[in-house]
């Protein structure tokens, strides 16, 4: 017998009679959550993943090395689930340079690394409460502030109702829960996160994660703020030194069972379920972080005796290498902002480490010339190519299969009521 995890309302929208699903408050129950058997082992090997990347993380002079290059890296790909298609490259040279070829999609990029690090620090200001509404609320004014759905009431929740998938409420694979239910399952969330409980705080984290979603307090960028979640969590449970766990490129190349997974917790009650791809997910990113962070560690120290070793290196090439994991995409006028030099001795610094291999020049102009730490961004960008952008489509077909497709394709739907997962 499957476990009910909420119930279903009749309401009309749009003049169209739907079932909303109001889901019941965590931590799951009738039966409750069992960390027994497969899930125990999967904790295991999730948390023993996050303590290799603890480790790979202190192998660095500073957490910031990796830290500015992983939030931004995160950034982009949970924009990407969401169908943006700006590229890591795309948003560290706007940094740089204020110039972009997709500039609406960068800044929706930005956006989310502005909305991640304003949250860290009212996190860190709370005095030790979990993150709850308000602060989501404000990560979300920030995400949505000038982007695409930036006049879907960005910072509050909504007031109207919303569902995933189908042109038109009837055809929707989900649809959330009333307006008027929003505030109270979202109160009963934050106080939850807020509460001792006997499960462990990584699975927490997940049951959170999948709770927000099914709730989908916001008219859009809902996918988002709930990854973004995790990422408060890990490091408000300490699981982590330095946030370094983002889950988004594991989520995406698993894309269409992260849906599916999060479906069968509404229709089926299956947090096990959820649970379990979860924490697989959870140790796959934490895998790939080890791995990027043994590669940068051994590239930046690597290039940095070739530097230093250089007869013709100069103090301000070597200072211009030590920021380089920070900014890895400079311009003549941002080098000289960065160690406050002049424009000559700036220029003499690039070219040095351009010799050295370290820089290479990317737009072949002769003025306004922008240079790349590529063999970094190779490393640090890998698996961040954008798909191709889904094709748009009226569904019509009622069937399980066509509905799970509609679940998927509703996440980077931009119609009038039609959020991201």
């Amino acid at each position: 017998m499957a476990r009910i995890t909420g119930a279903h309302r009749d309401i009309e929208v749009g003049g169209e009679r739907v079932r909303a699903f109001i889901p019941r408050p965590l931590p799951p129950a009738d039966p409750p959550l069992a960390m027994e058997g497969r899930l125990a082992e999967l904790h295991d090997e999730a948390s023993a993943a996050l303590g290799r990347l603890d480790v790979a993380a202190g192998m660095v002079p500073s957490a910031g090395w990796f830290l500015y290059g992983f939030v931004r890296k995160e950034a982009v790909v949970s924009s990407q689930i969401e169908g943006t298609q700006a590229t890591l490259v795309d948003v560290l040279t706007y940094e740089a340079t204020h110039e972009a070829d997709r500039p609406a999609e960068v800044e929706e990029v930005c956006n989310y690394v502005d909305a991640l690090e304003a949250a860290r620090s009212a996190l860190a200001a709370s005095g030790g409460a979990a993150p709850g509404t308000d602060l989501l609320c404000e990560a979300h004014g920030r995400l949505m502030r000038g982007a695409r759905g930036g006049d879907k009431e960005p910072g509050r929740v909504r007031t109207a109702q919303n569902w995933l998938g189908g042109a038109t409420p009837g055809l929707a694979v989900y649809v959330p829960p009333p307006p008027e239910e929003v505030p109270g399952a979202l109160a009963e969330l934050e106080g939850w996160l807020r509460a001792e409980d006997p499960l462990p705080p990584l699975v927490r984290a997940g049951l959170a994660h999948a709770q927000f979603e099914t709730i989908h307090p916001f008219l859009d960028g809902n996918g988002r703020i709930g990854r973004l979640l995790i990422t408060l969590l890990v490091e408000h449970w300490r699981l982590l030194a330095s946030p370094l766990l983002y889950l988004s490129l594991a989520f995406r190349r698993h894309q269409q069972e992260y849906y599916n997974r999060l479906m069968r917790v509404r229709t089926h009650g299956d947090w096990e379920g959820w649970t379990a791809f979860f924490l697989a997910c959870v140790r796959e990113a934490a895998e790939d972080g080890v791995q990027a962070a043994e590669q940068l560690f051994g590239l930046l120290e690597r290039h940095r005796r070739a530097v230093v070793g250089d007869p013709s290196a100069t103090v301000s090439a070597i200072r211009l290498f030590d920021i380089l994991p920070e900014h890895p995409v400079v311009t003549l006028a941002t080098a000289c902002e960065l160690i406050g030099v002049t424009r000559p001795t700036a220029s003499k610094a690039i070219e040095m480490l351009r010799q050295a291999g370290v820089l290479v020049e990317t737009t072949g102009r002769q003025r306004d010339r922008i240079y790349a730490y590529r063999d970094y961004l190779d490393v640090l960008a890998e698996d961040t190519e954008p798909a191709p952008r889904p094709a748009r489509g009226r569904v019509t077909a009622p069937g399980l299969r066509r509905a799970t497709e509609r679940f998927g394709r509703a996440l980077r739907d931009r119609g009038p009521r039609h959020d991201d997962g």
